[in-house]
């Protein structure tokens, strides 16, 4: 069995419940995270995965390697790996360490473009050995956390189970858990009946993910999983005060005229912000319509429509504005 950290920290308070915003492609840049620190403050946060070239000199990109130095309000950072190749992912874990990170994980589920022909993100869970070998070297660099986030299976949702003796005697710290396989993409709803029966039979600490969209269904969730905690993705980008509805520290539900209100005064922080990260009106307002399009609430959906059709910066400003 490989070497376990004992000394390893878990990136959130031991007997707390952590509640975590996902790694997001496009989304959880370090603008978008730094906002929800300052008006949620998440437990733990992540960066957007950092994908990883065997072949490339700097195998991991300038942007990214800013991205993975960027904490904020002493909210534990976790940096999410992608990649295929064993040495670049120790190369990388080593480098990012390096910068300063303390909290490392590995995308065991993304269902992406290239990244499932490859055998990395979810395509690594059709190969068990290579993925165990994976996972023991990269333990052995990690000084820090180290966890995965994975899928119940490539193409079968009981493929975890085979997996989770592997997770176990790789040394890892705890695993994020989405219940659904790969080949579903986002379609048909989270199984959390597999999420509940992963943390019966393991011994890791589990967090739950998948279609978390209100305080509500997260409670049902957390007491019908006895999950560790809960990470919040689409969910929360569309409304960021998921939080602390969960926390109970507001209200379950808005009013109609609050919702658009809540939804208009977080676009303008974020645009601010984004203002200052990105380059350019057009890659400015196609990051803020990549949030839009978590919008799905029926009070905001025809503001959010609106402002998704909208042709510039100035058009997008003066509709979060008018009345």
């Amino acid at each position: 069995m490989p070497e376990k950290h004992h000394n390893a920290k878990l990136p959130w308070a031991p007997g707390s419940l952590p509640l975590m915003l996902a790694p997001m492609q496009g989304l959880t840049n370090r603008g978008l995270r730094s906002l929800f620190i300052e008006r949620v403050r998440p437990d733990v946060v992540f960066t957007e995965f950092v994908r990883v070239k065997a072949s490339a000199k700097k195998n991991i990109t300038e942007n990214d390697r800013q991205e993975v130095v960027s904490t904020v309000g002493k909210v534990p950072l976790v940096v999410q790996l992608i990649g295929t190749d064993t040495e670049a992912l120790l190369a990388a874990a080593n480098t990012v360490q390096e910068l300063g990170a303390e909290h490392l994980n590995i995308n065991l589920g993304c269902p992406y473009g290239r990244m499932t022909s490859q055998t990395a993100g979810g395509a690594l869970l059709r190969e068990p050995q290579a993925l165990a070998r994976m996972l023991a070297a990269l333990r052995r660099e990690i000084r820090g956390s180290f966890s995965v986030k994975v899928r119940s299976g490539f193409d079968d949702p009981a493929q975890i189970f085979s997996l989770l003796p592997l997770f176990a005697d790789s040394g890892i710290d705890f695993l994020v858990v989405h219940p659904r396989t790969v080949k579903q993409m986002y379609k048909g709803p989270a199984d959390h009946g597999v999420t509940g029966a992963v943390v019966r039979q393991t011994p890791l600490p589990v967090i739950a993910n998948g279609d978390v969209f209100s305080a509500a269904i997260g409670h049902r969730v957390l007491a019908e999983t006895g999950a560790a905690g809960l990470m919040l993705g689409r969910g929360a980008i569309a409304h960021p005060l998921l939080f602390e509805r969960l926390r109970g520290r507001y209200p379950d539900e808005s009013t109609p005229a609050g919702k658009v209100d809540e939804l208009r005064d977080y676009l303008q922080a974020l645009l601010a912000r984004y203002q200052t990260l990105f380059c350019g009106e057009h890659q400015i307002l196609c990051k803020m319509k990549e949030v839009l399009c978590h919008v799905h609430d029926p009070e905001v959906v025809g503001l959010a429509r609106q402002l998704k059709r909208s042709k510039s910066l100035a058009q997008f400003g003066e509709l979060l504005t008018s009345s």
